[in-house]
Parts: C-alpha cells; sequence; structure tokens
C-alpha cells in the first residue's frame, strides 16, 4: 500500500516470533479489554507470528526529548465516492452512499442502538462547514469510526450505551490545557463547546495538508477525475439542514496530496462495483476449477510487490474476455476494498514558538500550534476469497435501505408488505 499511499503514511511492520504459551495468556488479559463487539472474534494464538509495528498514538516524524503531552485522534473515515459503475442494478446506489445505507440495517440488527449523523461523503468533500459537520457528528456517535487517544490511553471511543453529553464533557476536560494553555480562562458548557471546535478545527487542518513530498503514483491508474463524481450524498443530515436553511456552502475540493485525497483516489480503484466485479470473480473460479496452478500466475495469493503495483497499473479499459483481465480488476477492487476500511491516525504534539519552522508540519490553534503527523493503518490485503460474502452483503444492505425508504413513503404498504401471511374474517351482520 505505500506505493499508491506514500511511504511517510504507511508503517508496514516486522514479522516477530512469538512462544504460543506467551500468544496464549495475551489473549485472555486483553479480552476485557476489547470492545464487545469485537469480542466473538479470537485472535489467532497458533500461527507463532505477529507484526512488530510503531505505535501510532506517538508523533511519528520527532523525536522530542522533554516529556510532552500527545494527543492522538483515529479516524475510520471508509467510502468516501459514491458508485458511478454503469453495472451497479439498483439506481439508490448513484445517489446514497454505502455507509448510509449500512446504517440502518445495523441498528436494525442491534449492532447500534442510535444512528449516526455522520457521512463519508461529508468528510471527503473538501468543504469546510461539510467537514466540520462530519466530525461533530462522529464525535456525537463514534461507533467504530472515532477513538481518540491521550498519551498512548484511550480516551474517547465507541461507548454505545453512555451519555453523549457527559462524554462529551470529560473529554473538554482531558483537552482543556492542552488547547487552552492559560488554564482557568474558560469553563462549564462553554468550555466544552470552544474545547470540541478547537479539537474539529486541528483535525481537519491536519487532513488536508500534505506532508508527503514524495511523488503519488496511485493517480496514474485513476480514470475518473474526482471533478467528475457526483460530491453529495441524498440521505446526508448535512444536505438535510442545508435545505432547512441552517447552512451556506462554500467553494471546496481537496487539496492534492493530502490524506483524504490520496486514500479517496485509491477507493477509486473500485471502478465497477461489487456487481461489475462478481461477474470477473466468478470467471476466475471457473477458469481456477480447470487450471488450478493458475493460481500462482494470476497472483491471487501474492506477492503484492513492485510487479503486482505494474501490473494493475497497464489494466486495458475495455475487457477481452480474458481471465487475466478479471484477475487484474479483482486485484484493483481489493486494493479499493482495502482503502475503504482503512484508519487514519493524527498525532499532535504542543510546538514551541521557535521550533519546527516548516509550516507542512505545524497545524495552529488559536492559543495553541502543535507539530503533528499522519499515519494510516488497518491495510490488510482484502481476501479474494471474500468477494462472495460481500456481494451478498451490498445486495442486503440495498434492499433493506429501499425496504426502509419504502416504508417511511408508503406506511400502509408496509405494514401489509410485513403482515402478508393474513386471513380476512367475514362476520355476518
Amino acid at each position: 500500500m505505500k506505493l499508491f499511499l506514500g511511504e511517510n503514511y504507511v508503517h508496514y511492520g516486522e514479522v516477530v516470533h512469538l512462544p504460543l504459551d506467551f500468544l496464549k495468556r495475551l489473549c485472555l488479559k486483553v479480552q476485557a479489554e476489547r470492545p464487545e463487539s469485537r469480542r466473538e472474534k479470537e485472535m489467532d494464538t497458533l500461527s507463532g507470528y505477529a507484526m512488530c509495528l510503531p505505535n501510532l498514538t506517538r508523533l511519528q516524524t520527532y523525536n522530542l526529548v522533554e516529556h510532552r503531552p500527545i494527543v492522538c485522534i483515529e479516524i475510520k473515515p471508509k467510502c468516501g465516492f459514491i458508485p458511478v459503475s454503469n453495472c451497479v442494478s439498483k439506481e439508490i446506489k448513484h445517489r446514497v452512499c454505502r455507509f448510509c445505507m449500512y446504517q440502518h440495517l445495523k441498528v436494525s440488527k442491534g449492532k447500534w442502538k442510535k444512528m449516526s449523523k455522520y457521512c463519508p461523503m461529508d468528510l471527503f468533500s473538501g468543504n469546510k462547514q461539510r467537514m466540520h459537520f462530519a466530525l461533530t457528528s462522529l464525535l456525537q456517535e463514534a461507533q467504530n469510526n472515532l477513538k481518540i487517544f491521550k498519551n498512548g490511553e484511550l480516551i474517547y471511543g465507541c461507548r454505545d450505551d453512555h451519555n453523549r453529553l457527559s462524554d462529551l464533557n470529560e473529554l473538554s476536560h482531558h483537552l482543556k490545557s492542552f488547547f487552552f494553555p492559560a488554564n482557568g480562562l474558560i469553563s462549564g458548557p462553554h468550555c466544552t463547546r470552544m474545547v470540541i471546535k478547537e479539537l474539529i478545527n486541528v483535525i481537519s487542518m491536519a487532513l488536508l495538508s500534505n506532508t508527503n513530498i514524495e511523488s503519488y503514483r496511485a493517480s496514474d491508474m485513476m480514470p475518473i477525475p474526482l471533478s467528475q463524481r457526483r460530491n453529495y450524498c441524498e440521505a446526508s443530515h448535512f444536505n438535510k439542514e442545508l435545505r432547512n436553511g441552517k447552512h451556506v456552502v462554500e467553494c471546496s475540493g481537496l487539496p492534492k496530496g493530502c490524506i483524504l485525497y490520496k486514500t479517496l483516489q485509491v477507493q477509486m480503484l473500485d471502478l465497477l462495483d461489487i456487481e461489475g466485479l462478481y461477474p470477473l470473480y466468478n470467471r476466475v473460479e471457473h477458469h481456477l476449477e480447470e487450471f488450478p496452478e493458475a493460481r500462482s500466475a494470476l497472483h491471487i495469493d501474492g506477492p503484492y510487490d513492485e510487479t503486482f503495483y505494474d501490473m494493475l497499473k497497464h489494466i486495458s479499459t475495455e475487457d477481452d474476455g480474458s481471465v487475466e483481465y478479471a484477475a487484474s480488476k479483482i486485484h484493483q477492487y481489493r486494493v479499493a476494498m482495502t482503502a475503504k476500511d482503512c484508519s487514519i491516525m493524527i498525532a499532535l504534539s504542543p510546538s514551541l514558538q521557535d521550533e519546527c519552522s516548516e509550516q507542512r508540519s505545524v497545524v495552529t490553534a488559536s492559543q495553541s500550534r502543535f507539530m503533528y503527523s499522519v499515519s494510516i493503518v488497518d491495510l490488510d490485503f482484502k481476501p479474494y476469497d471474500n468477494i462472495p460474502h460481500q456481494h451478498k452483503r451490498d445486495n442486503k444492505i440495498v434492499n433493506h435501505y429501499m425496504k426502509h425508504i419504502q416504508a417511511k413513503e408508503d406506511p400502509l404498504s408496509n405494514f401489509l408488505l410485513e403482515n402478508e401471511d393474513c386471513t380476512l374474517l367475514l362476520h355476518k351482520v
């Protein structure tokens, strides 16, 4: 993924060997600390290997001698575009983003108690008002998309059953001295609003800054310019408030080279959508049934190196019916899905006035300035064998959302749909 996103952002680890007994004890020790929604997913304690990665809640570009507080914000932005593929069978997918549709299914299944107002397309818009609305929505309903650490300790994250205002007040207490070093100047509800406003401003600046001086290579493979895509989601709560006159849209756009731009470009390697990709997956599967030894030549299991990258870069835009074309499109999709599920880590530490003259390494708040580093994690390559599951889940998400929208538009129709097995009894009058 460093070839797509840049080496400064991507930290690939070192494989280390661990005793099996250590892994078993570690699994037991951390189980109680894991989010409830993750506890059914067990750690692999039988492989004997692990990845040793840097602690990305710390600054990655500076070695501070003296002890200074460090705040790290982890954001899982999810997919920031709406598919333009002609392979999409349901028109709603051209108007509403996947995240907003998926919220309805997750809440109905009990994964979350409340709907999030966050829409990835607002965050990826580059528009200051939309970005601030998106980040505010993440703070109000973090779900699994926002975590905040202070000195490596989690201070804010997914707590579905907690009082949100109380949580924000507690977060403000943690960050007050961070943003307002002259302690005691503000307090009460006004303090919480001021601290949260400063936090959102700093996050936005870090997301839109370009800290990576490397040339960007993934754009060479991007046939759809960002200017030609639909840049808003009909289900976005920002758009609803916009229609009610609460917001005025400013000119916007992502600066080329910022972390959101790069992430979005890689996500958009998914040119066909899962609906257009699934027939290509079946083509490869039929070929592998007849020629199982071709799995290696098609790079199904790697290696994912420079040669693999070059193979993705030179894919024909026209389907020639070959299994090679199908496999290449599948690999593009897998790279895009990895970018759709990654997390962005923004680490901040107070900066003295005479430090770091390079503006690209410093963000400024109203009363503070911070050195910062931006990294990307959760870049495990999405499995080839998981494509049928993704196709099935996509259908489930879209069908559930369409049923939900139909119910809102026609409550009687929904009542009849949900009570199809009925008997009409006629009584003599």
